[in-house]
């Protein structure tokens, strides 16, 4: 069993690295020829699947993996590996192989680090033979105007991470999760904007939560009115409704652009909407175009135009806080397609800018619906 290569994209890396640990701390990382697949799968909360082209991270001119199954699977805490990666953000060189230490495996990064030292500081010299400086007549020394700037200093860095070694028996029993046919697909607004908006309602919901604890008087509900934000025609109301308390986000959203990030106490109901959004076509050659025609997203377009506007919408109940680490993914891509199945799951597709040869790279986020 042998792994080895050069890291081209250490900053992609580092990113992916750091959106993942945010759902779980175990990941599982399968090295195969072609790519590499990275899957998170807590106890509770999102799951992650990810499938990333070698030469997105890695040099594959200098990639090299052997195993008699053909892929190498590794249990890595996503944290630790992250810090890692962080070393090599700006090193000239970068290295990541497979390792063993007292029979431990590991992951070893080494990185050639740089800094800059003041050159005149060590090459400054004189004639004073012992080095206390109590010459009596020492002469000047040499000249170094030359050599008063800075000089870089180079290092070699090896950082040691643990893993486990995955048999294969281990992890042929883990599968992505399968989704019916989503009612609405839609590429999510500015993934900055709507993490800010949905962490004000689930900061809201939780601060009204316990104003309404005994003994403390829960605070009127704003009148309605409504706020403008910059982006894709967003807008804010707030409005007295009487509802189930719960610290849920309702997201929803249609075939014609729309898309509703909504939160409920007993009090209030506050929700933001964005309009003008782009509903991506699905691939023609997957399928005819009767079998298009058919599909639940294209039913709900229809009827929506002919049974009003809140007719066509597919909507998910999500925890606030795991969609705001969600939403970390932002820092990586501004291309996300979520897919919505009514009242069940809520699929994220998140597109990686291409490699040099333009192929792109997925990563899969499963979330489902908590029931009313």
């Amino acid at each position: 069993m042998r792994f080895r290569t050069q890291l081209r994209d250490s900053r992609t890396f580092s990113k992916l690295t750091a959106s993942l640990s945010s759902l779980g701390k175990v990941c599982w990382m399968r090295l195969e020829y072609e790519v590499i697949r990275f899957t998170i799968i807590p106890d509770q909360g999102t799951q992650v699947w990810a499938s990333i082209p070698v030469g997105t991270i890695f040099d594959d001119t200098t990639y090299e993996l052997e195993s008699n199954s053909d892929a190498i699977n590794i249990e890595v805490n996503i944290s630790v590996l992250n810090r890692a990666l962080r070393s090599a953000w700006g090193s000239t060189h970068s290295q990541l192989r497979l390792t063993k230490k007292d029979k431990t495996p590991l992951l070893a990064l080494t990185v050639l680090a740089s800094e800059w030292t003041e050159g005149n500081m060590a090459l400054a010299t004189n004639n004073d033979e012992d080095g206390f400086g109590d010459d009596a007549n020492p002469e000047p020394p040499a000249d170094t105007t030359g050599d008063r700037g800075p000089r870089e200093r180079q290092t070699w860095i090896t950082q040691e991470i643990p893993i486990k070694i995955l048999h294969e028996s281990a992890v042929e029993g883990l599968h992505e999760p399968h989704c019916p046919d989503p009612e609405v697909h839609i590429i999510l607004p500015n993934l900055a904007q709507l993490k800010s908006i949905s962490d004000r309602f689930t900061k809201l919901a939780s601060t009204d939560s316990k104003s309404r604890q005994p003994g403390v008087m829960a605070p009127e509900a704003p009148g309605m009115h409504s706020v403008s934000f910059s982006g894709s025609g967003a807008n804010t109301a707030a409005t007295a409704l009487s509802t189930n308390s719960s610290p849920k986000l309702e997201l929803s959203a249609n075939m014609h652009g729309s898309l509703r990030l909504a939160i409920a106490t007993d009090e209030l109901r506050i929700a933001s909407v964005w309009s003008d959004l782009v509903n991506p076509p699905l691939d023609p050659a997957q399928m005819t175009q009767g079998q298009m025609s058919q599909l639940p997203s294209e039913l709900n377009r229809r009827r929506e135009a002919t049974e009003g506007f809140e007719s066509g919408w597919a909507k998910v109940r999500i925890d606030g806080k795991d969609w705001s680490r969600v939403l970390s993914i932002g820092r990586l891509s501004p291309k996300v397609v979520a897919c919505f199945v009514n009242e069940m799951a809520l699929v994220l597709y998140v597109y990686l800018p291409g490699n040099r040869d333009g192929e792109e790279s997925c990563l899969t986020y499963y979330i489902n619906s908590f029931t009313t």
